[in-house]
C-alpha cells in the first residue's frame, strides 16, 4: 500500500487502449490504495481519481 510509480509503457495492446481510457496514461504518476480480500483487483489512485484493475490488467502496465 502507498507504493508510487511512474507508468512507462504497457505490454498488451489490446488491454492497453483500454487502460488509456481510462486515464492511465504514460508520464501519469500511479498509486497503489488498496486491494480486494483476495488480492484480486486492487486499486489505483490516477491522476486523482481512482482505478479498479485486475491483475492480470496490472501485470501489464509498466512503471518506474
Amino acid at each position: 500500500m502507498g507504493e508510487k510509480g511512474i507508468v512507462k509503457r504497457f505490454d498488451d495492446e489490446e488491454l492497453s487502449l483500454k487502460l488509456l481510457e481510462m486515464g492511465c496514461l504514460p508520464g501519469y504518476e500511479i498509486e497503489l490504495i488498496g486491494t480486494a480480500p483476495l488480492g484480486d483487483p486492487i486499486c489505483v489512485s490516477v491522476y486523482g481519481y481512482k482505478l479498479a484493475i485486475r491483475l492480470k490488467e496490472a501485470n501489464t502496465v509498466w512503471v518506474v
